[in-house]
Protein backbone atom coordinates (compact mmCIF):
# COMPACT_ATOMS: atom_id res chain seq x y z
CA UNK A 1 0.00 0.00 0.00
CA UNK A 2 1.44 3.36 -1.07
CA UNK A 3 0.90 6.62 0.77
CA UNK A 4 1.38 10.15 -0.51
CA UNK A 5 3.65 11.61 2.16
CA UNK A 6 3.99 15.34 2.68
CA UNK A 7 6.80 15.26 5.25
CA UNK A 8 8.28 13.59 8.34
CA UNK A 9 9.42 14.67 11.78
CA UNK A 10 11.88 12.34 13.48
CA UNK A 11 11.72 13.62 17.06
CA UNK A 12 8.25 15.11 17.51
CA UNK A 13 7.28 16.17 21.03
CA UNK A 14 3.90 17.88 20.52
CA UNK A 15 1.88 15.31 18.56
CA UNK A 16 1.17 12.81 21.30
CA UNK A 17 3.00 11.48 24.36
CA UNK A 18 6.76 10.97 24.51
CA UNK A 19 9.14 11.19 21.56
CA UNK A 20 7.33 10.50 18.32
CA UNK A 21 8.07 9.80 14.69
CA UNK A 22 5.47 11.93 12.91
CA UNK A 23 4.28 11.22 9.37
CA UNK A 24 2.35 14.03 7.69
CA UNK A 25 0.14 12.74 4.89
CA UNK A 26 -0.92 14.72 1.85
CA UNK A 27 -4.54 15.73 1.32
CA UNK A 28 -7.25 17.45 3.36
CA UNK A 29 -10.98 18.06 2.70
CA UNK A 30 -11.09 20.97 5.16
CA UNK A 31 -10.18 24.53 4.24
CA UNK A 32 -9.61 26.02 7.67
CA UNK A 33 -9.13 29.77 7.53
CA UNK A 34 -6.27 29.51 10.02
CA UNK A 35 -4.53 26.54 8.37
CA UNK A 36 -0.76 26.98 8.34
CA UNK A 37 -0.14 24.10 5.92
CA UNK A 38 -2.14 24.84 2.74
CA UNK A 39 0.50 22.89 0.84
CA UNK A 40 -1.00 19.70 2.32
CA UNK A 41 -4.50 20.24 0.90
CA UNK A 42 -4.12 18.64 -2.53
CA UNK A 43 -3.95 14.86 -2.15
CA UNK A 44 -2.21 14.74 -5.53
CA UNK A 45 0.50 17.08 -4.32
CA UNK A 46 3.93 16.54 -5.82
CA UNK A 47 5.34 14.31 -3.13
CA UNK A 48 6.91 10.90 -3.07
CA UNK A 49 4.68 7.83 -2.91
CA UNK A 50 6.02 5.56 -0.18
CA UNK A 51 4.91 2.12 0.97
CA UNK A 52 3.81 1.49 4.55
CA UNK A 53 6.70 -0.96 4.89
CA UNK A 54 9.20 1.72 3.84
CA UNK A 55 7.78 4.14 6.41
CA UNK A 56 7.96 1.50 9.12
CA UNK A 57 11.53 0.55 8.19
CA UNK A 58 12.50 4.20 8.69
CA UNK A 59 10.63 4.84 11.94
CA UNK A 60 11.86 1.63 13.59
CA UNK A 61 15.37 3.12 13.53
CA UNK A 62 14.20 5.52 16.25
CA UNK A 63 12.54 2.91 18.49
CA UNK A 64 15.20 3.23 21.20
CA UNK A 65 14.26 6.88 21.63
CA UNK A 66 10.54 6.23 22.03
CA UNK A 67 10.71 4.94 25.60
CA UNK A 68 7.48 3.68 27.16
CA UNK A 69 5.26 6.50 25.83
CA UNK A 70 6.58 7.43 22.38
CA UNK A 71 5.92 5.94 18.97
CA UNK A 72 4.32 6.82 15.66
CA UNK A 73 1.89 9.67 14.99
CA UNK A 74 0.13 9.94 11.65
CA UNK A 75 -1.07 13.45 10.87
CA UNK A 76 -1.76 15.60 7.85
CA UNK A 77 -3.51 17.24 6.13
CA UNK A 78 -6.20 14.77 7.05
CA UNK A 79 -4.62 11.29 7.30
CA UNK A 80 -7.95 9.49 7.00
CA UNK A 81 -8.14 10.53 3.35
CA UNK A 82 -5.56 7.76 2.95
CA UNK A 83 -7.28 5.27 5.26
CA UNK A 84 -5.99 2.10 3.60
CA UNK A 85 -2.41 3.28 3.98
CA UNK A 86 -2.91 4.28 7.63
CA UNK A 87 -4.56 0.95 8.42
CA UNK A 88 -1.72 -1.07 6.95
CA UNK A 89 0.93 1.07 8.65
CA UNK A 90 -0.78 0.86 12.05
CA UNK A 91 -1.15 -2.90 11.74
CA UNK A 92 2.58 -3.25 11.14
CA UNK A 93 3.31 -1.00 14.12
CA UNK A 94 1.10 -2.97 16.49
CA UNK A 95 2.72 -6.23 15.33
CA UNK A 96 6.00 -4.67 16.48
CA UNK A 97 4.72 -3.10 19.73
CA UNK A 98 4.94 0.48 18.47
CA UNK A 99 2.52 2.98 20.05
CA UNK A 100 0.20 4.57 17.47
CA UNK A 101 -1.47 7.98 17.51
CA UNK A 102 -3.97 9.28 14.95
CA UNK A 103 -4.20 13.06 14.53
CA UNK A 104 -7.50 13.86 12.79
CA UNK A 105 -10.24 16.43 12.30
CA UNK A 106 -12.80 13.64 12.56
CA UNK A 107 -14.47 14.74 9.33
CA UNK A 108 -14.05 11.28 7.80
CA UNK A 109 -15.87 8.70 9.90
CA UNK A 110 -16.85 5.34 8.41
CA UNK A 111 -16.31 1.60 8.84
CA UNK A 112 -12.71 1.81 7.59
CA UNK A 113 -11.98 4.39 10.29
CA UNK A 114 -13.51 2.09 12.89
CA UNK A 115 -11.13 -0.63 11.71
CA UNK A 116 -8.15 1.74 12.00
CA UNK A 117 -9.17 2.57 15.57
CA UNK A 118 -8.63 -1.07 16.55
CA UNK A 119 -4.92 -0.48 15.97
CA UNK A 120 -4.84 3.05 17.43
CA UNK A 121 -3.66 3.77 20.98
CA UNK A 122 -4.65 7.44 21.11
CA UNK A 123 -6.66 9.86 18.99
CA UNK A 124 -5.76 13.54 18.75
CA UNK A 125 -9.08 15.07 17.75
CA UNK A 126 -9.18 18.63 16.42
CA UNK A 127 -12.44 20.37 17.24
CA UNK A 128 -12.30 23.71 15.46
CA UNK A 129 -15.49 25.13 16.99
CA UNK A 130 -18.52 23.77 18.85
CA UNK A 131 -20.99 25.98 16.97
CA UNK A 132 -22.12 24.25 13.75
CA UNK A 133 -22.61 27.45 11.75
CA UNK A 134 -19.26 28.96 12.75
CA UNK A 135 -17.56 25.59 12.22
CA UNK A 136 -18.85 25.49 8.62
CA UNK A 137 -17.74 29.08 7.96
CA UNK A 138 -14.33 28.37 9.47
CA UNK A 139 -13.58 25.03 7.80
CA UNK A 140 -15.88 24.69 4.79
CA UNK A 141 -17.31 21.37 6.08
CA UNK A 142 -19.89 20.18 8.62
CA UNK A 143 -19.20 19.45 12.29
CA UNK A 144 -21.44 16.38 12.65
CA UNK A 145 -18.94 13.65 11.76
CA UNK A 146 -16.39 15.01 14.25
CA UNK A 147 -18.88 14.84 17.11
CA UNK A 148 -20.12 11.42 15.95
CA UNK A 149 -16.54 10.17 16.01
CA UNK A 150 -16.05 11.53 19.52
CA UNK A 151 -19.20 9.71 20.67
CA UNK A 152 -17.92 6.49 19.11
CA UNK A 153 -14.54 6.89 20.80
CA UNK A 154 -16.38 7.19 24.11
CA UNK A 155 -18.37 4.06 23.28
CA UNK A 156 -15.23 1.99 22.59
CA UNK A 157 -13.34 3.62 25.49
CA UNK A 158 -10.55 4.94 23.26
CA UNK A 159 -8.28 7.57 24.79
CA UNK A 160 -8.57 11.03 23.25
CA UNK A 161 -6.72 14.31 23.41
CA UNK A 162 -8.90 17.16 22.17
CA UNK A 163 -7.20 20.05 20.41
CA UNK A 164 -8.83 23.44 19.95
CA UNK A 165 -7.26 26.44 18.23
CA UNK A 166 -8.36 29.78 19.68
CA UNK A 167 -8.63 32.37 16.92
CA UNK A 168 -9.13 36.06 17.78
CA UNK A 169 -12.44 37.32 16.44
CA UNK A 170 -13.76 33.82 15.75
CA UNK A 171 -13.29 31.17 18.45
CA UNK A 172 -11.77 33.50 21.04
CA UNK A 173 -15.18 33.93 22.63
CA UNK A 174 -16.05 33.14 26.24
CA UNK A 175 -19.52 31.86 25.34
CA UNK A 176 -18.16 29.45 22.70
CA UNK A 177 -15.34 28.30 24.96
CA UNK A 178 -17.79 27.65 27.79
CA UNK A 179 -20.08 25.71 25.45
CA UNK A 180 -17.19 23.54 24.31
CA UNK A 181 -15.96 22.96 27.85
CA UNK A 182 -19.43 21.86 28.98
CA UNK A 183 -19.87 19.63 25.94
CA UNK A 184 -16.60 17.80 26.57
CA UNK A 185 -17.40 17.32 30.25
CA UNK A 186 -19.31 14.08 29.66
CA UNK A 187 -16.46 12.27 27.90
CA UNK A 188 -14.47 10.29 30.46
CA UNK A 189 -12.15 9.03 27.72
CA UNK A 190 -10.78 12.54 27.09
CA UNK A 191 -7.41 12.50 28.82
CA UNK A 192 -6.24 15.96 27.81
CA UNK A 193 -7.59 19.18 26.29
CA UNK A 194 -5.03 21.27 24.44
CA UNK A 195 -5.97 24.91 23.90
CA UNK A 196 -3.74 26.18 21.13
CA UNK A 197 -3.16 29.88 20.42
CA UNK A 198 -3.68 31.09 16.86
CA UNK A 199 -0.43 32.14 15.19
CA UNK A 200 0.64 33.52 11.82
CA UNK A 201 3.67 31.34 11.17
CA UNK A 202 2.16 29.83 8.04
CA UNK A 203 1.36 33.09 6.24
CA UNK A 204 4.57 32.87 4.19
CA UNK A 205 3.35 29.59 2.66
CA UNK A 206 0.30 31.35 1.22
CA UNK A 207 2.57 33.99 -0.27
CA UNK A 208 4.82 31.31 -1.74
CA UNK A 209 1.82 29.50 -3.24
CA UNK A 210 0.37 32.81 -4.47
CA UNK A 211 -2.75 32.28 -2.36
CA UNK A 212 -4.64 34.93 -0.39
CA UNK A 213 -4.55 34.37 3.37
CA UNK A 214 -8.15 34.40 4.74
CA UNK A 215 -7.25 35.88 8.13
CA UNK A 216 -4.82 38.53 6.96
CA UNK A 217 -4.54 41.18 9.67
CA UNK A 218 -5.61 38.85 12.49
CA UNK A 219 -3.06 39.10 15.27
CA UNK A 220 -1.74 36.09 17.22
CA UNK A 221 -3.70 35.23 20.37
CA UNK A 222 -2.40 37.06 23.42
CA UNK A 223 -1.07 35.19 26.43
CA UNK A 224 -3.75 36.91 28.50
CA UNK A 225 -6.59 35.50 26.38
CA UNK A 226 -5.04 32.03 26.34
CA UNK A 227 -4.89 32.06 30.15
CA UNK A 228 -8.51 33.25 30.28
CA UNK A 229 -9.57 30.35 28.06
CA UNK A 230 -7.72 27.84 30.20
CA UNK A 231 -9.43 29.28 33.27
CA UNK A 232 -12.84 28.66 31.70
CA UNK A 233 -12.03 24.99 31.13
CA UNK A 234 -10.67 24.59 34.67
CA UNK A 235 -13.82 26.10 36.14
CA UNK A 236 -16.06 23.75 34.17
CA UNK A 237 -14.01 20.77 35.35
Amino acid sequence: MLGNIHSYESFGTVDGPGIRYVVFLQGCPLRCKFCHNPDTWDIKGKNKLVSSKEVFDELIKYKNFFGKDGGLTVSGGEPLLQSDFVLELFKICKENNINTVLDTSGYIFNDKVKEILKYTDLVLLDIKCIDEKIYKELTGVDLKNTLDLLEYLKEIKKDVWVRHVIVPGITDDDVLLTRLAHYLEKFGNIKKIELLPYHTLGVFKYEKLKMSYPLLGTKPLSEERLLAAKKIFKQVK
